[in-house]
C-alpha cells in the first residue's frame, strides 16, 4: 500500500509530461502547416505590398503581418492558384477569358480576397 501511495506523485508528473509533449507535437504540426509558404513567395508578396503601401518601416511590419495572416488562412497551393488566376485573368482574348469565367478560378480568387481582407483588418 505504501508503494502505491509513493508512486502517485510520479504517475502525475509522468502524465503531465505526456500532455506537455503531445501539446508540443500538435503545436509543431500547426507551425509546419503555417510555414508551408516558401520564403521567396513571402518575400515577393512583401515587396509588392511595400510598393503599394509606401516603403516605410511600418509598411514592412504590416506587409509581413499580412502574408502571415494569409498563410494562416489558405494553403500555399491555393494561394498559387489564386495568384495565377489573378495574373492570367489580365491576359486579353480567349485565354484570359477562361480564367475570368471559370468557377474554380473565381473560387480560388475569392478565397485569396477574403484572406487579404482579413489581413487588412488585422495588420493595417
Amino acid at each position: 500500500m505504501e508503494f502505491v501511495r509513493s508512486m502517485r506523485p510520479m504517475v502525475v508528473v509522468l502524465a503531465m509530461c505526456c500532455v506537455a509533449a503531445s501539446t508540443a507535437i500538435v503545436a509543431a504540426a500547426r507551425a509546419d502547416d503555417f510555414n508551408d509558404y516558401p520564403t521567396s513567395a513571402r518575400a515577393e508578396y512583401v515587396f509588392g505590398c511595400l510598393k503599394a503601401n509606401g516603403e516605410t518601416r511600418q509598411a514592412i511590419d504590416q506587409c509581413s503581418c499580412s502574408i502571415d495572416v494569409i498563410a494562416s488562412l489558405i494553403p500555399y497551393d491555393r494561394y498559387v492558384t489564386a495568384e495565377t488566376v489573378l495574373s492570367m485573368s489580365q491576359v486579353r482574348g480567349n485565354l484570359g477569358g477562361e480564367f475570368r469565367s471559370s468557377a474554380q478560378a473565381a473560387s480560388a480568387l475569392n478565397d485569396l480576397r477574403r484572406a487579404q481582407a482579413e489581413a487588412e483588418v488585422r495588420c493595417f
